[in-house]
């Protein structure tokens, strides 16, 4: 039996089965109201559209759907902030059919569940141009968290959660698969992409721990500054120069790569260090930790690298080499 469309079905009968199994009931709108203990509420939103920031040939839905999540979510722990409640509005073409929404969907409610979002919202709008979602998300930050924040100082931590430039390698790999596949007129068959599954799931679904705000919290480890690092490490660097009023050095013998990423670099002709720096969507977390906390941060906080610190304002955002050369660190969309 083929599936309905959207045309049989109708939009308010298409939401309410989104909404029938996901666990979440069903809204218009989320409306957060804050807590006896809440200081502030938080917002992020994040605007994904087809051909730019996603391409259909080679993204599963499912892994879509959650993908937008984490880049929403991320703001909300870059601000030290608990998830809370989660707006969706999907744009959809014509060439999209309902099973696919449902996937999407599915990946959506998935992430949503999984970083604690009490409250989930759902409208469908036409497109013209290919699938768009905007993702809107909603946090709390606990005013006890307001209040152990220290002003940031000079030689305070420069820390990131996860390794760089693995999601850029793994999209040039996706990217050289989809070229050959065209190209192929008769053998159409899967590529196997087995010997680059980790590197490709980075790009394709990747993941934040949903502890790490709690778990920061019971340490007492308030970062003074926070940024979700999804457009490449040159930005949130630059971001946190203009924002703390300090200079930024950053260690280049100090970043974090993924195993086999820079035997790709190599196969692609990139040089990891770039990817790292201006490649995108690795899904990060970068804080600015007081060098006092130190010896706790690097025993409860494995899974963190320290790549630098804060230094004086005069030294800018600096990428310092091996041998002690201090190198200018620029970004697209910056001066």
């Amino acid at each position: 039996m083929a599936e309905e469309t959207f045309s049989q079905i109708g939009k308010t009968e298409a939401i309410r089965r989104l909404f029938e199994g996901s666990g979440f009931p069903q809204k218009d709108s989320c409306i957060i109201q804050a807590g006896k203990d809440t200081g502030s509420i938080i917002s992020s939103s994040v605007m994904m559209t087809e051909g730019i920031d996603f391409d259909l040939t080679y993204f599963p839905l499912k892994h879509l759907g959650y993908k937008s999540v984490i880049e929403a979510t991320g703001e909300i722990y870059a601000s030290m902030g608990h998830p809370a409640g989660l707006n969706v509005r999907l744009g959809i073409s014509s060439k999209i059919d309902f099973v696919k929404i449902r996937e999407l969907w599915e990946g959506i409610a998935a992430a949503a569940k999984t970083h604690g979002y009490k409250d989930l919202s759902l409208d469908l709008l036409p497109s013209v141009n290919g699938l768009n979602i905007s993702i809107s998300a909603i946090g709390e930050r606990l005013r006890l968290t307001e209040r152990r924040r220290m002003p940031a100082k000079s030689m305070d931590l420069v820390c990131i959660s996860g390794n760089l430039g693995a999601a850029f390698m793994g999209m040039q790999i996706l990217e050289r698969e989809k070229k050959k596949f065209m190209k192929r007129k008769t053998d159409r068959s899967q590529p196997d992409l087995s010997d680059h599954k980790l590197i490709i799931s980075e790009y394709l679904k990747p993941e934040l721990n949903p502890s790490y705000v709690t778990q920061l919290e019971d340490a007492e480890i308030i970062p003074s500054f926070g940024y979700f690092l999804n457009r490449g490490l040159s930005d949130a660097v630059k971001r946190l120069e203009r924002d703390s009023g300090f200079g930024v050095k950053i260690y280049v013998d100090r970043l974090p790569f993924a195993n086999g990423t820079f035997d790709l670099g190599k196969e692609f002709d990139i040089d990891p260090i770039s990817a790292a720096f201006n490649g995108g969507d690795d899904c990060r977390l970068l804080f600015t930790v007081p060098i006092g906390k130190h010896d706790r941060f690097r025993h409860d906080f494995q899974t963190f690298d320290i790549i630098g610190h804060l230094a004086r304002p005069e030294v800018g955002a600096a990428l310092v080499t091996p041998e002690g050369v201090e190198l200018p660190i620029t970004a697209q969309g910056w001066k």
